[in-house]
């Protein structure tokens, strides 16, 4: 008898610290986080303290947790309401809103204090802006009121590049405003083709996604252009800026010819489910690669290979 009232404590301890972990939405944190490493590497110029990257991926880690915990507790009424959301643990039950709030308090104070201690005060201070940002702009004001709230709101999901760039420079230059600038572009066509698909739940809470507001026909225009805006902007890291060279070039050219396609597509079946799907997977396929892209072109072994191929096609071309 007492092994199973141990048994089913240890089971009970264990569905309690899974439902905390399921409220900081873990499965969107990992594509917050490669952008944060593709900024320190490029900051970096390839050659990344293995200590400070741990660091900065950490606190990162938890101040988007922080952050989704927060939007978690605001969002509990229409999360109910969603199918999607309905068995999230504050809706079903299994966390109270008090408790969750107390959860992100602390991850957001450990958070702070490990980005101070190990990285620098701007680092600390541009990833509890994030937090603040996401929580007070987007999911207060934003999310149920206007159709610009994905775009407006894009720029909480761009500060972890920031966040990697500040942990290793300590500032803010160029390059990382551009990396900024190809997160937050990215973000309106990424979450309007998942809006297509699911606008059934968004209209059923009354959020005024665009699909809703305008039609399908409009947003996926809009998706359009953002894809071409975002693939150029991607480009500035090679020119002017030349923080970044011709095997990130090649990728993000690459990448980029692929994701416009793939919006092309969809700009001539607006209609059409399949196609928004794959357009909306594709786009996480594609900032982790092109976040990839950044890393591989800065390492020092990368410019050591180009310059090798470089110097034999003179070897031979002098022959």
């Amino acid at each position: 008898m007492i092994e199973t009232n141990v048994s089913r404590h240890h089971e009970t301890f264990f569905q309690v610290i899974q439902s905390y972990y399921q409220l900081t939405k873990p499965r969107i944190i990992p594509l917050l986080l490669i952008t944060t490493a593709g900024s320190m590497w490029i900051a970096a110029k390839g050659q990344v303290d293995l200590v400070l990257l741990l660091v900065t991926m950490t606190g990162g880690t938890l101040a988007a947790a922080s952050a989704q915990v927060i939007n978690c507790i605001y969002d509990r009424d229409i999360d109910y309401e969603m199918e999607r959301t309905r068995h999230r643990p504050i809706p079903s039950g299994k966390i109270q809103p008090k408790g969750a709030l107390v959860f992100a308090i602390a991850l957001a104070i450990i958070s702070f204090t490990l980005l101070t201690v190990f990285a620098n005060l701007l680092a600390a201070l541009l990833a509890f802006a994030g937090i603040v940002y996401y929580v007070v702009v987007y999911t207060h004001w934003l999310k149920r009121h206007t159709t610009q709230n994905i775009v407006i709101g894009g720029a909480a999901g761009a500060i972890p590049a920031l966040v990697g760039w500040a942990a290793v420079t300590g500032t803010l230059n160029w390059g990382a405003w551009v990396i900024f600038a190809s997160v937050f572009l990215w973000t309106p066509p990424h979450f309007w083709a998942l809006a297509l698909m699911i606008r059934d739940d968004y209209a059923k809470v009354g959020i005024p996604m665009l699909p809703l507001v305008v039609g399908d026909p409009a947003t996926v225009k809009q998706i359009w252009w953002y894809t071409l805006v975002t693939v150029a902007t991607t480009l500035l890291l090679v020119y002017p800026l030349h923080d970044s060279g011709i095997v990130y070039f090649a990728i993000a050219s690459t990448l980029g010819a692929v994701f416009i396609h793939k919006a092309w597509r969809l700009l001539q079946n607006p209609e059409d489910r399949t196609i928004a799907r794959q357009l909306f997977l594709y786009s996480i396929s594609y900032m982790m690669l092109l976040c990839l892209g950044m890393v591989v072109d800065s390492l020092p072994i990368t410019h050591h290979l180009i310059n090798a191929a470089i110097a034999q096609l003179h070897l031979i071309s002098s022959i």
